[in-house]
Parts: C-alpha cells; structure tokens; sequence
C-alpha cells in the first residue's frame, strides 16, 4: 500500500497509479479554483505530494522544495527543524518511530 507522510502522520492513497495520478490531477484543477469557498490555493501543493508519487520529475521538485525548506527552517528556527526532523544539512532524518515499527514488524513475522 503507497503511503505520504505529512507532519509525521501517514495518510495511505490508492494502490493502483492511476488513481493515485487522477487524484492529483483532480487537486491541482481544483487548487486552480481556489478562489471559490470550498476549495482552497492549499489543494496545488497537496496534488504536488500525491503525484510525486509515481513522477520522478514532481518527485525531484518535491525534494528539492524540501531540502531548501530545511535549510532556511535551520538558520532561522533551528530548534523548530530538529524537532520536525530536519538535521543540520537541512534533510529529513528517518522517522523517530521508524525503528520501533521495523523492530515490530520482525517481531510479528
């Protein structure tokens, strides 16, 4: 199952591809109407996420983003980058509950 995490919480999204590529398609045309009530300019960035997915080049620029987020996050509020995970290069470091999960999953098989 293909999974995103976003602020260390994991939200599962369709296994086959192109759901997974019609759903973002779907939230960055709707993102594009932001300016009506109910949907939002915050839609774009999350059709983003879903499609870096399955599309290296969304994939490259999602990371990208990411990494220069880091950076500026670290010289401006180092304590708030540590905390959400980023290390001193401005990368994510592994989840802290990473370990535990595969430790877990050992133990179950």
């Amino acid at each position: 199952m293909t999974s995103i995490r976003i602020g260390g919480r994991r939200f599962s999204l369709p296994a086959s591809r192109i759901a997974r590529t019609l759903i973002g398609v779907l939230l960055i045309a709707a993102g594009l109407l932001g300016f009506l009530p109910v949907l939002g300019f915050w839609m774009i960035p999350l059709g983003f996420l879903v499609l870096s997915v399955d599309f290296p080049l969304v994939r490259r620029w999602r990371r990208r983003w990411t990494v220069a987020f880091g950076d500026w996050l670290m010289r401006r509020y180092p304590g708030l980058a540590r905390s959400l995970g980023f290390n001193h290069d401005g990368k994510r470091t592994a989840h802290r509950g990473a370990a535990k999960s595969a430790s877990r999953q050992r133990d179950r098989a």
